[in-house]
């Protein structure tokens, strides 16, 4: 009897020591084992193997296994290390727990920094030569820990070359760290599995009676040494060229069914792998996911299963699908909380988050995904309370999604985070000038530019000059009042030169400055700088838009189409040159010539945009190689071009769209799908057909240009024009009148509506109104030698001779210095 209940004693007591030793209880599993020593003999190698596993593991509880720590390891694991010791000879070969201590030793070695010490150990335990079977718990994670420390080890051991060649010492740690990625992650799924049974059982059994809940089960973290051996396994891949591997381990590592305690690792590898895809290291040797051999194994972790699995098809689906996962990860594990005790955490999960959106930001607009893009940052702005970075990317973001108001707002809270960044006002400035029809608002960005730059030197100065110059101008092409617009040029004149003063290289400053000096009739200077900007910069084609524009007003219309067709061979696909020489087609050969110019621009706008406008994509999604395509930007152009420098043009373009979205809700008509910019585009080529076919005499094909121009954009004012000369032309006056009335009723500062409605009053004998609407189209544009042509018709009728003799010499003298298409046609540029 007594020696049934000694023995039935023993086994409770290893049966305690097992659970605690699951449990990792290290300090109750060594008090266990010197109570089984003292009682049953027999055990002796098993209890000092017992200590000298728990003395081991309570000191790595503490003090984690590495360099730092090494020396203070040495001395304090010298009793661990004579429990282990005493273990390794036959008695404990007997016991079968020699093995188990080699294995240990190699890890209290390795946190010794003794690592030849520790390769002997693993190979004493013949841990190469391992078979694989179902393993307890514990002795899954010494064997998964013992092969993550034996390639540490062989990675740091200096004298490892004189063993092993180099390919083979590769191997070795690579097959080392394989194997240990894959048991840790086993080891956690089924710890975790068996948690979940305990707190199972131990629910059920609290059902009744107690209402005091169990503790919840301890989270066990896998340790330094398998984290570290996990992140290894694919780096050291990539450090041995083998990228196609790398992917493999990623892979593997990430298709692992999720349990508690590697959370963290995996967002990891989803953005380390997703850097690998971008970086572009696998190349032609990528393989997608359904393609890669699955291997069965009882070492291999259990993996995501399912028929409904979105499996990625290329390169550019699993970088999207990899960070839209990670995103979301780190969404979940954003702390939300300000207060100081959080702010550790908080940054923690900031900076993982902003790894993420900052792949994202490279994966999304390398495949033109803004949208999600833009999605994804306004789920970041929950936990970016002054956050700078994610601020400007999402400022950013939406400039690119073309919704500039919410930009703008954006980037207002940027320059308030960060108000010392220059760069930042520049870019507010831009917005507002290119956009938004600020001018006002873009000049006091810009002037704070210049003071922010004046009181610290970053180099900007030349730049916020000419943004602070180019504001100017704006609102001078805006005021309708002789002095103002004269001041607020000599203005933008000053500053422009400053920038010239201070940037005598920078070809932009040199456009702008030719621009300025040609709208102020100093022609001969505008076209030296303008030369000296192509010369900076001789691709840039709005530059060689004005030099054209330049010689044509000095009556070198022969040059300036030579220089046109040169540039259009350089460049076949700008439409905004092929437009430009369409004009000066008609001045030197006529309009046959400018006809088929215009018919080869439809043509080409085909080839580039047909299959794009079937998306709704926005633009600045697209190929930027054909970005210059939509820079045409002639005084007729579309005013729902952001770029225009007529600002009166922004309004009239908003009313357009007022009318166009009342007249969608009101009738069948719905604005064509894709970027509406390119439908505009269109809408230019087909008015310029028209205009062409109207001077040919050829009102049919007019009618049908007109019809689908109508198609795409009904309430545009330049299609009303081109109706009202084309009622003109028929002598319809009446109708040519309501016409034009409709077009100034969007765009009242329309000057070729206006000059052509006087002309209509002219004949309908309302000399009157004829007289009012021409001086008023002068006041707009008085260097106009149309609207003084029409003008001194006008006056002959009334029989104002003499003024009328003056309006028509008015009208000489301006034609001979006026450019084939108005000096303020050409793009609103900032690079």
């Amino acid at each position: 009897m007594t020696t049934r209940g000694a023995k039935a004693n023993t086994n409770r007591v290893e049966v305690e020591i097992e659970k605690n030793r699951e449990e990792g209880n290290w300090s109750k599993v060594i008090e266990l084992a010197d109570q089984l020593k003292e009682k049953t003999p027999e055990f002796v190698c098993l209890c000092d193997f017992l200590i000298g596993e728990g003395k081991l593991e309570n000191y790595l509880e503490e003090w984690s296994p590495i360099e730092v720590n090494a020396k203070r390891a040495r001395v304090s694991l010298v009793e661990a290390k004579r429990f282990l010791h005493q273990v390794t000879n036959d008695a404990g070969i007997k016991a079968g727990v020699a093995m188990d201590a080699h294995l240990l030793l190699g890890k209290l070695e390795y946190a010794c920094a003794q690592y030849s010490e520790g390769i002997k150990h693993f190979k004493l335990a013949d841990l190469s030569n391992l078979s694989e079977k179902k393993l307890p718990l514990r002795s899954l994670r010494i064997v998964a820990e013992s092969y993550a420390i034996k390639g540490l080890c062989l990675q740091k051991d200096e004298g490892a070359p004189s063993k092993f060649k180099k390919a083979e010492k590769e191997e070795e740690i690579n097959k080392c760290f394989d194997l240990a990625s894959d048991l840790g992650l086993l080891y956690m799924q089924k710890l975790e599995k068996e948690q979940q049974s305990q707190s199972t059982i131990s629910t059920n059994t609290n059902t009744s009676g107690s209402h005091s809940p169990q503790p919840p089960g301890l989270q066990k973290s896998l340790g330094v040494v398998l984290e570290q051996a996990i992140q290894h396994a694919p780096m050291i891949l990539l450090q041995q060229g083998k990228a196609g591997q790398a992917l493999e381990r990623y892979r593997n590592t990430l298709c692992a069914t999720e349990c508690a305690g590697i959370t963290g690792i995996r967002l990891k590898f989803m953005c380390q792998l997703a850097e690998l895809l971008l970086q572009g290291q696998v190349g032609e040797n990528y393989v997608s996911p359904l393609m890669m051999p699955q291997k069965s194994s009882l070492w291999k972790p259990k993996h995501y299963a399912a028929l409904s699995q979105f499996i990625p098809k290329n390169e550019c689906e699993e970088v999207i699908l990899l960070l839209a996962v990670a995103e979301s990860m780190a969404v979940r594990n954003a702390v939300l909380s300000q207060s100081p005790e959080f702010k550790e955490a908080r940054l923690s999960a900031y900076l993982d988050a902003t790894r993420v959106y900052d792949l994202l930001t490279i994966a999304t607009v390398r495949w033109g995904q803004i949208a999600l893009l833009q999605e994804s940052l306004e789920r970041s702005m929950k936990f970016s309370f002054e956050e700078l970075h994610l601020w400007k990317q999402n400022a950013l973001s939406l400039i690119s999604m073309e919704r500039y108001s919410q930009a703008f707002s954006a980037l207002k809270e940027v320059i308030r985070l960060d108000p010392k960044a220059i760069e930042n006002y520049l870019l507010a400035a831009k917005l507002c000038y290119q956009h938004l029809n600020l001018p006002q608002e873009g000049v006091h960005f810009a002037r704070e530019a210049v003071l922010r730059d004046m009181e610290n030197s970053f180099g900007f100065l030349g730049r916020a000059y000419l943004y602070v110059g180019i504001g100017y101008h704006l609102l001078a092409e805006a005021n309708l009042l002789k002095k103002e617009k004269t001041e607020l040029r000599l203005k933008a004149l000053n500053q422009i030169r400053s920038a010239v003063d201070l940037e005598p290289n920078d070809y932009l400053c040199r456009y702008y400055l030719g621009l300025l000096l040609a709208l102020t009739d100093q022609l001969s200077d505008a076209q030296y700088h303008v030369r000296m900007a192509l010369d900076l910069n001789p691709e840039h084609s709005a530059t060689l838009h004005l030099l054209v524009l330049l010689l044509s007003a000095e009556q070198e219309h022969k040059c300036a189409l030579t220089i046109v067709d040169n540039a259009l061979e350089e460049y076949p696909d700008c439409l905004n040159l092929m437009y430009l020489k369409a004009h000066l087609e008609v001045h030197e050969d006529g309009p046959e010539k400018a006809l088929a110019t215009a018919k080869q621009m439809l043509e080409l706008w085909k080839n580039l945009y047909e299959g794009q406008t079937n998306s709704d994509m926005p633009e600045c999604d697209r190929k930027s190689d054909t970005r210059s395509v939509f820079q045409l930007y002639p005084s007729e152009m579309s005013d729902k071009d952001s770029s225009s420098l007529r600002l009166q043009n922004s309004s009239a373009a908003r009313v357009e769209q007022a009318l166009s979205e009342v007249a969608s809700s009101m009738s069948s008509f719905s604005p064509r799908p894709g970027p509406q910019r390119a439908w505009m585009l269109q809408v230019e080529i087909w008015l310029l057909l028209a205009e062409l076919y109207l001077s040919l005499d050829q009102p049919g094909d007019v009618q049908q240009c007109l019809m689908e121009a109508t198609q795409i954009y009904p309430l545009s004012h330049h299609i009303m024009n081109m109706k009202a000369l084309l009622h003109m032309h028929k002598e319809e006056w009446s109708e040519a009148r309501q016409c034009l009335q409709n077009a100034l009723a969007i765009n009242p500062q329309h000057v070729r509506s206006l000059q052509q409605l006087g002309l209509v009053y002219h004949h309908l004998d309302l000399q009157g109104l004829a007289e009012t609407t021409l001086r008023d189209a002068a006041k707009i544009e008085p260097k106009n030698h149309i609207t003084w042509y029409n003008l001194g018709k006008v006056l002959k009728a009334l029989g104002e001779y003499e003024k009328a003799s003056s309006a028509m010499a008015t009208a000489l003298m301006e034609e001979k210095s006026n450019p084939i298409l108005p000096f303020n046609s050409v793009p609103l540029c900032f690079e």
